[in-house]
């Protein structure tokens, strides 16, 4: 997958892909929903993304449903099974209510700041 600016036709979702330290950075914008799940999955699970570390900066993320949280459930499965790691960094309120509800940061590491996840 390449770096990513816009959202594809339909998508409210941006995604962007760097690395910082040897660590493979991927920031989402927007919404992360039905439409724009499969796009995160995709570039979390990318060919390069399996047996690395991962951290996914949602700072910027404005809403996420039930189908986000299954493309992270998933995406953490495939890194785990590579020998990789997903870390999770900076969600907002709105995001972080659903971590709790799901418990998704029970299964997910998931950090403050972007600066505490690249710092493990």
């Amino acid at each position: 997958m390449t770096d990513k600016d816009t959202p594809p036709a339909g998508s409210r979702l941006s995604i962007h892909l760097s690395h910082h330290r040897g660590v493979r950075v991927v920031t989402a914008c927007g919404e992360i929903d039905f439409d724009g799940a499969p796009q995160l999955l995709d570039a979390l699970t990318a060919h390069d993304a399996a047996a690395h570390a991962t951290v996914l900066d949602l700072s910027d993320v404005t809403f996420m449903d039930s189908s986000g949280v299954n493309a992270l459930i998933a995406a953490h499965h495939a890194a785990q099974h590579h020998g990789g790691q997903l870390r999770l960094a900076a969600p907002g309120p709105h995001v972080s209510e659903i971590f709790g509800i799901v418990g998704l940061t029970e299964v997910i590491p998931c950090h403050s700041t972007l600066h505490d996840a690249l710092d493990v």
